[in-house]
């Protein structure tokens, strides 16, 4: 699914919206698992087999669907980016990292203070500092595939606020 910024942004609406979808290929190794499942049962009869098939397949489906749907918003004044919430009055200037930046970024620049949605599927991402004194986080760090489209979703939330 493709990111959806909307350039007014409504109210009701966000200004930003993103889902990271996992790639397809974990899908087939969804698949993969299913059968391993089911080949591991096959001993036990058609039966057990096809309670492998199921069952593996099921649990791998349900680990790439929760892993692969974190969803990226900016909403009214806020940044909604997984289960966090981030006022953008909170937020400084966003950064848009190009896949070299944001692999560094991920690793060796990285800080364990920061709030982290990553997705190492998605090769580009934003890094916006978080500026509230009483805040000990020092960035957030956001997986997108469209950063300048997120920047530009910020931008327009706090010219709003201000």
């Amino acid at each position: 699914m493709q990111p959806s910024a909307t350039p007014s942004g409504t109210p009701s609406g966000p200004r930003y919206d993103e889902r990271l979808t996992a790639p397809r290929s974990w899908w087939v190794l969804t698949a993969l698992v299913a059968l391993s499942g089911a080949v591991v049962l096959l001993p036990l009869g058609a039966v057990a087999m096809l309670g492998g098939l199921i069952g593996a397949g099921a649990l791998a489906a349900a680990t790439v669907s929760a892993y692969g749907s974190a969803r990226i918003r900016v909403v009214a004044d806020s940044l909604v980016a997984g289960d966090a919430r981030i006022p953008v009055s909170a937020l400084g200037d966003a950064e848009v990292l190009d896949a070299e930046e944001a692999r560094a970024w991920r690793s060796y620049k990285a800080d364990a203070r920061a709030y982290m949605l990553l997705r190492s599927y998605v090769p580009t991402a934003v890094r916006v500092p978080v500026t509230d004194p009483e805040d000990p986080t020092p960035y957030v760090y956001v997986s997108t595939r469209d950063p300048r489209a997120l920047v530009a979703a910020l931008e327009s939330a706090r010219a709003d606020r201000g």
